[in-house]
């Protein structure tokens, strides 16, 4: 798959409810960007069996597919997707894992974004927003333990690869205005 000098992937990573969707969502509908999450092909996968494509589905999917193929088998199916996607500016949601960095990161015109968001933060916009059956009324303490799974332990180390860091902590219209700036940084580069 050849990759278009045009083409712009951007690398979202962040801890549970950061604020990841709604940088993603805002450039979909600003910029005519196209997402693709580590998700899709699980839920895909999850669909064909009709499986429920629950939070827990997902990551025992994610590890079978990894501990039985390869760590990196879904940034590879990510980078084929983005790769022949025709929009100039493609998300890639949900970057969680080392091995994903390593291959995004032969791609010329690959930048990851870090959302970075206190824990206390995340944890009452993960409540307010309501998923997920039961997210309301979940305890901080379950909101940790989801937050400490073994699918989101890698996040953190992330941040030293991310060249761009936007903090999250205060009102969304802050937020996106931190995008936009990002968004117009990654212009320059393009």
């Amino acid at each position: 798959i050849h990759m278009d000098k045009t083409k712009t992937i951007i690398g979202l990573t962040g801890k549970i409810a950061c604020g990841k969707g709604t940088f993603a969502d805002y450039l979909i509908q600003k910029y005519g960007t196209k997402k693709f999450g580590f998700s899709d092909p699980l839920k895909e996968t999850l669909f064909i069996y009709d499986i429920e494509p629950s939070r827990q589905n997902l990551q025992l999917l994610s590890t079978v597919l990894r501990q039985n193929f390869s760590e990196d088998i879904l940034a590879k199916a990510l980078i084929k997707r983005a790769l022949t996607a025709h929009e100039n500016i493609v998300i890639i949601d949900g970057v969680r894992r080392l091995t994903d960095i390593e291959n995004f990161r032969k791609l010329n015109n690959f930048f990851l974004v870090f959302v970075d968001t206190d824990e206390k933060i995340r944890y009452e916009r993960y409540i307010k927003r309501n998923q997920s059956p039961g997210d309301e009324s979940m305890s901080y303490e379950n909101f940790k333990k989801k937050d400490s799974a073994e699918s989101e332990n890698q996040i953190e180390g992330l941040k030293k690869f991310s060249k761009h860091i936007i903090t999250n902590n205060e009102s969304a219209e802050k937020f996106l205005q931190k995008t936009d700036e990002i968004i117009k940084l990654l212009k320059l580069k393009t």
